[in-house]
């Protein structure tokens, strides 16, 4: 019978042949079955699991819920290869309600900072350093998601038109994202070099120093580690990424930026949000309100904005 590793490969490429990119699933299986093998183990049970569960560190429920996911469907595939495979109950750990995590909203100088720092991650050909830096300038000043960003493809940057085309956005929404000539012209930089370290043009516009897509885990792992370095996270030991502002909270910056400059030039927001909610990417706009709330500055200008309102109607 082959061994739990060689199933998640089968496991893993199967799903990647109908469409799945699995990045997240296949880092946490491989740490799971690896796991399996340490201790001897040749098959899915609810106890493997769980003692798992104990050793592999602290994470907040929401995240252990997604594992317990993963795990399941590749438990559930395996138990008609091996009856012995046992598929932990989806009550084990359960959801409870979702909250969304506090966006940490970044300084321009804080910024600048990563963008510098990136500059000086080691890389083999200058590659890695160039793509990071490009990457987290492009996220700081368009609100990609991470994403969509590391899925575009050369033919989906439009030099002439200023333009990206997001093909691979949530819940697979396709859009136009308008962007600044001095952003193009830095992306149109990038690839000049990119493709002059490279020999050639390949088909991802950001790469790894062997010319293949950068990927969702190596960009975050790199922001970590930008951030430790400018003191923006605690340093950590064995090259984990502690806890901190995160990749993700330069999209929430960008968004929240944007706000407050509506209220601060004297914009509409009813009327600007519709734009940028569909500049996001959201698919409603209550999900683009929800900076109001989160952000304590955008929640006083809001409040400002209502009480003036209301001021001006009661004086009429």
């Amino acid at each position: 019978m082959s061994t739990l590793a060689e199933e998640l490969e089968r496991y893993v490429a199967i799903r990647r042949s109908l469409g799945y990119e699995l990045v997240e699933a296949a880092r946490t299986l491989k740490r799971f079955v690896a796991f399996a093998n340490a201790q001897g183990v040749d098959h899915i049970t609810t106890d493997l699991f769980l003692r798992w569960k104990d050793v592999f560190g602290s994470a907040g429920t929401c995240t252990w819920a997604e594992r317990l996911a993963i795990v399941r469907l590749f438990a559930q595939w395996r138990q008609g290869i091996d009856p012995r495979t046992e598929v932990p109950p989806k009550s084990l750990i359960p959801r409870g309600s979702y909250r969304r995590t506090r966006p940490y909203i970044y300084s321009e100088q804080e910024i600048a900072s990563i963008i510098a720092e990136a500059a000086r991650l080691p890389s083999l050909g200058g590659i890695r350093s160039l793509t990071y830096t490009t990457l987290f300038g492009l996220i700081a000043v368009t609100g990609l998601r991470v994403s969509e960003a590391i899925a575009l493809d050369n033919n989906d940057v439009d030099v002439d038109g200023n333009v990206l085309t997001i093909r691979r956005g949530k819940f697979g929404k396709q859009r136009i994202v308008p962007i600044a000539k001095s952003t193009m012209g830095r992306l149109i930089a990038y690839a000049k070099e990119r493709d002059r370290l490279l020999g050639g043009t390949p088909k991802p516009f950001f790469v790894t120093e062997h010319g293949t897509r950068a990927g969702n885990y190596s960009a975050r792992y790199a922001f970590a580690t930008v951030c430790q370095r400018i003191g923006l996270r605690p340093a950590q030991k064995f090259n984990r990424h502690g806890r901190g502002p995160r990749l993700h909270d330069l999209r929430h910056t960008f968004a929240a930026r944007t706000m407050i400059d509506w209220y601060n030039t004297g914009k509409d927001p009813e009327r600007e949000m519709i734009k940028l909610s569909t500049y996001l990417g959201h698919s409603e706009p209550e999900h683009t309100y929800w900076y109001i709330e989160a952000i304590p500055e955008l929640l006083e200008l809001a409040s400002q904005r209502a009480e003036r309102s209301l001021a001006w109607e009661d004086s009429r």
